[in-house]
């Protein structure tokens, strides 16, 4: 039991739920702090609460007062200005500041494979991934220049079990079972790394308060990288479909109609991933997920039919995938 205390701002997303019960289940002294707009997923009751607007840096003072963690994460940092004022902030209030980056940070396709913290990071075809490698390089410059304690983690894909990885989401599953073909990237042989949030905790919190991890940026995945056609078999044999239809279609074609859609693919999902995770193991041994996809899936599926609120069809996105499927059928 550490003892040890931890800030996260945010805390009731995919990611940072599962982290928030992981460390408090650890021993962790954990506060969240998020602004109380949205139901979130939820906490548990020993965590201490705050309610702030991290972006107000009045109210956080107010809210904060001369307190001290031995971490501070930031779930919800994007963009070069955020980090900045938290480096302001936070510098001389905690022993270690935790960044999240993402894997899409990585050269983007990469030219070789497992993709390890040496791999370049260089991402021309999304926006997203290069803020975050401006945040990542602004932090860096501040452990160098200021000792800022600086911890970088990277994500990819990670889900818990009310996220469906394909795009539309729902929209995938109700295509499955009414018998239309799903639209999947390329030839769909690539190879994508799917992480469940509860394993990634694991990982996770065994960098927290860890002097070890000062100046570092850790990858953290599982290891299991189905390819897409694999990954929509899963949810369709989850789904209960017997006769999966799917249309392969190029991510420039994608691109071509949906610029959103298009700079996902190409600066993440198109691109094979696949992982090395030797260092997070080299300071948190006992990281070593267990979630498969097959289980994952049908974990998801599970929460669907419980959620039937929640089973949305996106009518648009839904008729683009009939333009694409007509297309680019065989």
């Amino acid at each position: 039991m550490t003892g040890a205390s931890v800030l996260f701002i945010g805390g009731s997303g995919v990611i940072s739920a599962a982290c928030v019960t992981e460390a408090t289940q650890q021993g962790y002294d954990v506060t969240v702090l998020n602004r109380g707009t949205t139901g979130g997923r939820p906490i548990p009751d020993s965590v201490t609460r705050l309610q702030a607007d991290v972006s107000d840096r009045t109210a956080l003072a107010e809210v904060l007062g001369d307190r001290h963690f031995d971490t501070v994460v930031n779930w919800i940092a994007f963009t070069p200005d955020q980090v900045q004022a938290d480096v302001e902030f936070f510098a001389g209030r905690t022993r270690q500041y935790v960044f999240i980056s993402s894997a899409s940070a990585y050269q983007t396709p990469a030219t070789h494979l497992p993709i390890t913290e040496s791999t370049p990071l260089k991402n021309p075809f999304w926006q997203y991934s290069r803020d975050k490698i401006a945040c990542e390089e602004l932090l860096m410059e501040a452990y160098r220049e200021q000792d800022f304690p600086v911890t970088i983690v990277r994500p990819s894909h990670t889900y818990d079990e009310t996220k469906l990885p394909l795009t539309g989401g729902w929209t995938a599953i109700a295509r499955m079972r009414a018998g239309k073909p799903v639209i999947i990237t390329g030839d769909g042989t690539s190879l994508w790394t799917l992480t469940h949030s509860r394993d990634f905790a694991v990982g996770f919190t065994g960098l927290l308060d860890r002097a070890e991890a000062i100046g570092e940026a850790f990858t953290i995945t599982s290891d299991e990288a189905p390819t897409w056609n694999a990954i929509a078999a899963e949810l369709a044999a989850a789904a209960g479909v017997d006769d999966l239809k799917t249309v392969h279609v190029p991510a420039e074609a994608i691109a071509a109609v949906d610029e959103d859609w298009g700079a996902a693919l190409l600066g993440d999902k198109a691109n094979s991933s696949v992982f090395d995770n030797s260092k997070i193991r080299s300071l948190v041994p006992w990281y070593r997920p267990r979630t498969t996809y097959r289980q994952g899936a049908r974990e998801v599926l599970a929460w669907y039919e419980a959620h039937p609120e929640e089973q949305v069809v996106d009518e648009e996105l839904d008729a683009l995938m009939d333009q694409l499927a007509e297309r680019w059928a065989v």
